[in-house]
């Protein structure tokens, strides 16, 4: 057989976008989102949802944060080994839905009927090994089902949660949730073409992605505008490039503190409404809160060199 090399080049493709998350981030709200903003740019037309989470994805039927209510179908699994999720897969496809939410992935490795727990079902009291090697082909179809998949799939993942502490401007140490890692098998996200983390301020942060333009991409709530450079990549378009962050709100003439905050929001990648919402966080207790209209002008000095600091760390931790 002889083997012969050709010129690459782009061409139209399916999603296989991921986000994990600790409980309450949004991940089925932006998986979702998604979904219709694929809809909206003439991607796809029919959205179907593989609900493992007691059909939470059904009580946002009918929302509409980008104008057209969201119309779409659910089955829910009851039991969660990765064969299962095959069958669930290929009747979707199989039923022509061509943009196919999976909520969540998580199940499929340490829900009822999941990998671990066939993995020890098989095993009982003898050695896991040979039962690793009935599981982990089943896993493979799943990812493979995925990957090969001839519509657009957008999964979910929880995520272990740990409290860290951090210092605010009154030098007190104040606890924070945050998601360490995603529940399912370690490496899982390098099978998408696009992976996320959700906070629990509903930031979304790219952390791997094969469409350049949303590389480090960061945003809070993200929509079809987020979305847009993924849409062209899709299609096969050139690759346009990554739009500017939102720089906060320009109010008096910037000081050295402004100037320092300006710079920290461009190298971390996040947009205003971001900033904010990261301070409201922060601040839990305080009685105001800041919203995208809020002027740096009008944020206390300490809270705006915080909010610098924590900038800063997150623009070193990307790179």
């Amino acid at each position: 057989m002889t083997l012969a090399f050709k010129k690459a080049s782009r061409a139209a493709t399916k999603l296989r976008a991921a986000f994990d998350g600790p409980s309450g981030s949004g991940k089925t709200y932006t998986a979702l989102r998604l979904a219709f903003g694929l809809v909206a740019a003439g991607l796809a037309k029919r959205v179907a949802v593989i609900d493992t989470e007691h059909g939470s994805a059904a009580k946002y039927a009918g929302e509409a944060p980008d104008g057209v209510p969201w119309e779409f179908d659910t089955l829910e699994l009851t039991t969660f080994g990765p064969l299962e999720y095959v069958a669930a897969l290929e009747a979707a496809f199989q039923a022509r839905y061509d943009a196919v939410v999976v909520d969540s992935l998580s199940h499929a490795w340490t829900g009822t009927g999941g990998a671990l727990d066939i993995v020890d079902r098989k095993a009982g009291s003898g050695n896991k090994f040979t039962a690793w090697k009935d599981v982990t082909p089943m896993h493979n179809k799943l990812i493979d089902t995925i990957i090969q998949a001839p519509a657009h799939v957008v999964g979910t993942m929880r995520s272990k949660s740990e409290y860290v502490l951090e210092q605010n401007d009154r030098g007190k140490m104040v606890p924070r949730k945050v998601g360490t890692s995603p529940i399912q098998r370690e490496g899982m996200e390098y099978e998408f073409d696009v992976y996320g983390s959700i906070d629990l301020t509903h930031q979304l942060h790219i952390s791997k992605t094969r469409c350049s333009a949303l590389d480090g991409a960061s945003d809070l709530n993200v929509g079809p505008r987020f979305w847009g450079p993924l849409f062209g990549w899709l299609r096969g378009d050139a690759a346009p490039r990554q739009p500017e962050p939102t720089p906060p709100p320009k109010g008096q003439p910037a000081t050295d503190r402004d100037k320092a905050l300006r710079a920290a929001v461009t190298a971390a990648n996040w947009s205003w409404a971001a900033c904010v919402a990261w301070l409201n966080a922060a601040y839990p207790e305080e009685p105001v809160r800041y919203t995208e209209r809020t002027r740096v002008a009008d944020i206390e000095a300490a809270r705006v060199e915080h909010l610098t600091r924590h900038l800063n760390t997150v623009a070193v931790q990307g790179k």
